[in-house]
């Protein structure tokens, strides 16, 4: 996935900020703190897609990529 912050393209700091962002969103959203939202979309498949679909969601609101990565967590087993 990504590496250590020296190795780290612009892409990949782009990536990782935008993850970050993502996770305190979803926390904020669920009164979560940010460990226990990452814990839960990282179970449940969040993470992976936000990743994997960086490309695309990164377009999208924050609140938009959050409710997609509901979709996708309920899809796997979340709640």
């Amino acid at each position: 996935m990504l590496g250590n912050k020296e190795d780290m393209s612009a892409l990949e700091r782009n990536i990782l900020e935008y993850l970050i962002c993502c996770i305190g969103a979803f926390a904020i959203r669920f009164g979560l703190a940010n460990s226990d939202a990452y814990v839960y979309l990282k179970q449940h498949g969040g993470i992976s897609y936000l990743y994997d679909f960086y490309d695309v969601e990164h377009t999208f609101s924050i609140e938009d990529s959050v409710s997609d990565v509901v979709k996708i967590c309920s899809n796997n087993g979340g709640l």
